[in-house]
Formats: structure tokens, sequence, C-alpha cells
């Protein structure tokens, strides 16, 4: 484990870099975004590699991911298309001044690149275990997964459809899955996840790459997820409404039936 762990994070500080290096050429930050998905992929691809076993667990796995982070990936891409920076880089731009080019590298490039080999623990482990037969936990876990990624696909491509339709200008998605969490999308995220680690408790051990979902988890409920997102709409009444009667991470029926 620990000799593809050492060659993974090789492969995610390469490419982080020439990510950084695209961005400073490009004088836009959230490439980075886009960056996120495409990384699980090349970290799924390497450790499988290392490995070298190949066992059907892991490649299931990384099938998974493959098809999260293009996804994922493709998403941001078209949802970023056309635009400026993010807000939140372009402040970010302003804030960090003469220090702007090595904090970019430093706080966004590098820290993305060490969380996703964080979050891809339960992969890389998987991809580098003996084979076993696939079993209950598997099948769990698997279903999980889709579970979580149809809620994040779903919620991605409503909020994209409400946006671009310009009768919605200046207001709140609050139909489809929006309607019983304010987070759709970092719910299926986070769940998707769990069920990637579910699937390595069969192996000896499996259950130490928890710091996978763990990461994932705290990262969006309690750092550049929810609190970062919500900070922006704490101003608006229409906000408070939507906040009061709903969900604000696991899907739950609208307070008072709305």
């Amino acid at each position: 484990m620990t000799e593809v762990l050492v060659i993974t994070a090789a492969s995610i500080l390469v490419y982080m870099t020439a990510w950084f290096i695209a961005a400073q050429i490009r004088g836009r930050n959230d490439i980075a975004d886009v960056a996120w998905g495409l990384g699980f992929i090349l970290a799924a691809a390497v450790s499988l590699l290392a490995g070298g076993i190949y066992p059907l667990r892991g490649l299931l796995v990384s099938g998974l991911v493959l098809l999260w982070g293009i996804r994922l990936a493709v998403h941001i891409h078209s949802r970023n298309r056309g635009k400026g920076e993010d807000k939140r880089y372009r402040q970010w731009r302003e804030e960090w001044g003469t220090w702007f080019v090595l904090r970019s590298f430093l706080q966004v490039f590098l820290l993305q690149g060490i969380l996703l080999l964080m979050v891809a623990v339960p992969v890389i482990f998987v991809n580098q275990a003996p084979a076993t037969p696939l079993g209950w936990l598997d099948l769990l876990g698997l279903a999980i997964w889709l579970t979580g990624f149809c809620f994040e696909s779903v919620g991605d491509r409503q909020l994209l459809k409400f946006i671009r339709n310009p009768a919605n200008k200046g207001k709140l998605m609050t139909t489809g899955l929006w309607r019983y969490t304010r987070h759709p999308n970092y719910f299926g995220e986070v769940t998707l996840w769990w069920g990637i680690w579910l699937m390595t408790l069969t192996l000896p051990g499996g259950w130490l790459t928890i710091i996978g979902p763990l990461t994932i988890t705290f990262l969006i409920l309690k750092v550049s997820g929810i609190p970062m997102l919500e900070k922006h709409y704490e101003e608006r009444a229409d906000f408070q409404e939507y906040k009061r009667r709903t969900s604000p991470f696991f899907p739950l029926p609208p307070k008072g039936g709305v």
C-alpha cells in the first residue's frame, strides 16, 4: 500500500502543478474545480497500474470513479464556459496581492491535491489489495454509490437548467430535489464516497480507509461546501424562508409540507 500511495501522490503532485501552470497562463484559478474530478480518475488509474494486480473490486471501483469524475468535470466546464472567473477565486486574487501566485499554488492547487489524495485512499487501497470475491457489502456499497451519483447528477442538472432560464434570474432554486434538501449535489457526493468505502470493508484493514469519506464529509459540511455557499445568501429573506423549511443536507420532506 505504501509504495502505491507514494507513486499515486507523486503523480497527483505533477498533475496539480500542471493545472497550476495552466491557470496562470489562462488567468483563472477556477479551472482547479475541473481538475478535481479528473484528478480522481488519475489516482484510480495510477494506483491500479502501480498495484499490478487488477482485482475485480478495484476495476469496479475505478470504473465508478471514472464515470463520476468525467461527469463532474464536464458539468463544471459546461457551467463555467463563457463566464469570467468564479467570484471566490476573484476575491482571493484581490486579497492575496503580490503573494497571489505562490498562494495560488499552495492554497488552491497543492492543497487540493492533498485533499484529493486523502479522499481517494479507499480507491487506492482496493486497487492494490489481493483479489477476493465480491460480497453483500460490495452490493450495498454499489447501491449507495448509485444513490449518491443520482442525487449529485440530477441535482446539478436541475440547477443548471434553472440558472440558464432568464426568467429565473435572481431567484432561488427550490424545486425538484432542491425541495427536499438545500444541497442535493453535495449530499450525493458525500454519499457516493461512503458507498465506495463500504466496498473496502471485506478486505483486511479496509475500515482504516474511512479517512476518505470522513474528509469529503468534513469539507462539504464544515469548510468549502455548504458554509461557503450559504454565506452568500444569508442576507436574503427568501433564502431564510427556504432555509427554515428545507433540510440542509439529508433529503427530508419540507417543513409545513410546502
